[in-house]
């Protein structure tokens, strides 16, 4: 079952984290990519969640032609358990809906699955790590439009890091970020012990 529940490794979040996500005003880890859960002493809900100016279409297609990724975009927000509702299937990848819509000013987030699967499939995020900078990443959106976004950066994190720069920017540009786990399967914890980061700017 190596990757089967990769994306299930995320800690609890407090109120105040989660707004981070959707005001930028406050750090968090790149734990809650896969899973968010809310505090026991703090719970959240959606409604308490303020949406940001938004000005472009809603994503529907991710094109990566380095990795030959042509994929429909879900949308992932919070389950009435608090969890990131990501389907469990490898070929699933979701923008996060609490925080910016890709093209839009701010940083924008695509989380997708890492691994092999029991059923043999490779994930669609796989092969992240084979981007380069000035690679070129594609958002389809519902309004027709296609927009660019041009990759910067590589990072890998520790899941408990500080993933502040992932999800808020102060530059008044639009950023997109793709996420996915990465590093070796470990079959006691179940999960994978990093997570990589594709920083790109839109053109």
């Amino acid at each position: 079952m190596r990757g089967l529940y990769a994306l299930n490794s995320m800690e609890i979040l407090s109120k105040k984290t989660l707004a981070v996500i959707i005001l930028a005003v406050s750090a968090l880890t790149l734990e809650f990519i896969f899973c968010i859960a809310p505090s026991s002493a703090e719970s959240v809900s959606i409604k308490d969640a303020v949406a940001p100016v938004v000005k472009t279409g809603l994503p529907v297609r991710l094109k990566i032609p380095r990795i030959n990724v042509d994929a429909a975009i879900e949308s992932a927000g919070l389950t009435s358990a608090g969890a990131m509702d990501i389907r469990k299937v490898p070929d699933a990848i979701a923008w996060f809906d609490l925080g910016t819509r890709p093209g839009d000013i701010g940083s924008a987030v695509i989380a997708g699955h890492y691994g092999y699967w029991k059923t043999g499939q490779i994930a669609l995020f796989y092969n992240l790590d084979k981007l380069r900078k000035g690679d070129p990443i594609y958002v389809e959106n519902d309004k027709g439009e296609t927009i660019t976004f041009i990759v910067h950066e590589i990072k890998t994190y520790k899941p408990d890091a500080d993933a502040t720069p992932v999800f808020s920017s102060t530059d008044g540009k639009a950023h997109l970020n793709l996420v996915t786990c990465s590093g070796p399967w470990d079959a006691v914890s179940r999960s994978y012990p990093t997570r990589l980061v594709v920083f790109s700017d839109k053109q």
